[in-house]
């Protein structure tokens, strides 16, 4: 992006979120009229420390490497918040805790205050903000194809009367029965309990193509003894807009992460950040998911918001 544009981008953020990022001191009037708890910049600057939920195994967004440290794309976009905090709050030695959590307690972990941040790969919902806020998007997951690179394969039309596999219960699931229903797919839905089940179909040639999140598939590509000949195909099928979330009710501090992450992306460091996890060789293997970043999300990262599609029209 030009420099002008960026300016214009930036100067919006600004006028809309506020200037300076933190105040001096945070008013416990007005922080008592949106929680019974003090705000989070609050308990930041008394604990000398902030919270970061994070997951083991949600590569690349949060997982351990193979000192058991918690890494990842998710991480390293909190990480910049805790830079910023230390600068605003003139506090260099801010601490940074780590909270692991499973996809069950990631949301009660911010909603009990345990933690400050969830840095992981958490699809911003509707029933979920009910709960908690989230910050700008950081990643746009949603459903592809894996199929073999000589089939042919380019979309679902293209598999004709041969079989697609979805793992049981899905929204993939659900997508292809509708598509069957609209005339969309003429093939066999073909239902398995997980990802490796899956891709075993593909590789026995029990099925022409995987239906799943476009992250899994590439990590099953990259993982995979000939990466070569496999190939992560198609239109995304459903849009899951992945964010960090943390609480509600908390608008001081939610401005503060969202200026931070959006100047980030404004300014390319996150396209940085998207390199390292999603286009060079990973730890602990050394594994290349090789995922190109998509036509949505780069304009996620030229126009940063926190709206997703189930916001429009109210």
């Amino acid at each position: 992006m030009r420099s002008w544009m960026r300016g214009i981008v930036v100067a919006g953020l600004l006028i809309a979120w506020g200037f300076p990022l933190v105040r001096a001191q945070t008013n416990p009037a007005s922080a008592s009229m949106t929680s019974a708890r003090p705000p989070t910049l609050q308990t930041i600057r008394e604990s000398g420390s902030i919270t970061l939920a994070n997951r083991e195994s949600s590569i690349p967004f949060s997982y351990l490497d193979q000192n058991k440290k918690p890494v990842g794309y998710a991480l390293d976009l909190c990480m910049k918040v805790v830079e910023a905090l230390r600068r605003e709050l003139r506090m260099p030695n801010l601490r940074v805790e780590f909270l692991p959590v499973s996809a069950a307690q990631r949301i009660p972990a911010i909603v009990d205050g345990k933690a400050d941040l969830e840095c992981g790969n958490t699809t911003n919902t509707a029933a979920r903000r009910k709960q908690v806020a989230f910050t700008v998007t950081h990643y746009f997951a949603g459903g592809r194809l894996l199929v073999r690179s000589d089939s042919k394969i380019q979309r679902l039309s293209d598999v004709g009367s041969r079989i697609v596999v979805v793992n049981a219960g899905s929204t993939h699931a659900q997508y292809l029965d509708s598509a069957t229903a609209k005339g969309l797919f003429k093939g066999r839905k073909v239902e398995v309990k997980d990802a490796d089940a899956g891709f075993a179909e593909l590789e026995a040639g029990r099925a022409a193509a995987y239906l799943h999140d476009d992250i899994v598939l590439f990590a099953l590509r990259a993982s995979s003894k000939e990466p070569q000949q496999w190939e992560v195909v198609g239109e995304l099928t459903t849009v899951e807009p992945l964010a960090i979330m943390l609480r509600r009710n908390d608008p001081e501090f939610k401005k503060f992460v969202d200026l931070v992450l959006s100047r980030a992306m404004v300014d390319h460091e996150v396209n940085t950040a998207y390199r390292r996890w999603f286009l060079n060789p990973i730890p602990p293997r050394g594994i290349t998911l090789g995922i190109p970043v998509s036509p949505l999300l780069r304009e996620q990262f030229t126009f940063p918001t926190d709206k997703v599609g189930d916001e429009i029209g109210g």
